[in-house]
């Protein structure tokens, strides 16, 4: 028994060796393969690196240079350093009269590039409440004041004239005859009248 353990042993260890022919083919293969493999590994390091100057590119012209001024936008309007403001009942400008009126001094600001704002009057609808908010558009430093409703008009009238210097403009009359006002007809046509009366009033400032 002990000897033919020792033949199958002998037969493990004394396998034959491969051919010459076919080492050199499996040698081939191997060395192709690695070869294929690198060449796989060095195009997607290629590609990696061209991406990732594709966005660092990006990134800096988005960011632009520190030290030079942002690109205006051409689209931007440059407004004159003139203020026309409107003061309105407690409905604002949602309809009737007074959104006619603010469409047109946004007519008179496209020629004239004066800055358009409006304020509304809470609360009571009367001179004496209007005054104060009134007061408050004088202190923004208006150049011209609108008015429009019988408590607005007759407050800017009254202030009128103590203040020569700001252009008032009354939708549907403030029976004073001062340099200073232009009376409007709160009718058909008020978004022509108040649009030109803005536009003369904003002239006379320069």
């Amino acid at each position: 028994m002990a000897k033919q353990v020792r033949q199958v042993s002998q037969a493990r260890t004394n396998r034959p060796e491969p051919s010459g022919r076919f080492a050199v083919v499996g040698s081939a293969v191997v060395t192709r393969l690695r070869s294929l493999r690198g060449r796989t590994i060095a195009l997607a390091a290629g590609g990696v690196a061209v991406v990732a100057a594709v966005v660092v590119t990006v990134v800096l012209v988005s960011s632009g240079d520190d030290g030079r001024p942002p690109i205006p936008d051409t689209r931007a309007r440059h407004y004159t350093d003139v203020d026309a403001c409107l003061l309105t009942g407690e409905k604002g400008i949602s309809g009737g009269t007074a959104a006619a009126v603010w469409q047109g001094m946004q007519d008179a600001s496209l020629k004239t590039h004066a800055r358009v704002s409006y304020a509304q009057v809470l609360g009571e609808q009367s001179t004496g409440n209007a005054r104060p908010f009134l007061n408050s558009l004088l202190q923004r430093s208006c150049d011209v004041v609108l008015a429009v409703g019988r408590p607005e008009v007759t407050a800017a009238a009254q202030s009128a004239v103590t203040h020569k210097k700001v252009g008032f403009v009354l939708v549907g009359g403030g029976g004073t005859a001062a340099s200073n006002v232009a009376d409007v007809s709160a009718g058909e046509g008020v978004r022509a009248d108040v649009a030109g009366a803005v536009e003369r009033a904003v002239a006379g400032r320069g």
